[in-house]
């Protein structure tokens, strides 16, 4: 699951062209759907410290990169994580 979460995200992420909403979920056979970025929160709250860090370096790149190329959405709820609130 987190290996298929983080490559979505990384697609998505680095997708030159707009991108719908629904392009950022996937389907993992064992934990259904979701959107990757929130699969990989969740993960990362459930991980051990040591694994957590490495993963979240990787998170963190990739989140760097959507920072960079999108803005702040103020027509969205901001009840939602940050990453659902870029446009």
């Amino acid at each position: 699951m987190v290996s298929v979460a983080l490559s979505v995200w990384s697609v998505r992420v680095h997708t030159g062209r707009r991108w719908r909403r629904w392009e950022a979920e996937f389907t993992c056979p064992c934990c259904g759907e979701g959107w990757a970025r929130d699969k990989l929160q969740e993960v990362l709250s459930m991980l051990p410290p040591r694994a957590a860090a490495e993963l979240r370096v990787q998170v963190e790149r990739l989140d760097e990169v959507l920072l960079r190329r999108t803005h702040h959405d103020p027509a969205t709820d901001p009840e939602l994580a940050w990453w659902h609130r870029r446009c």
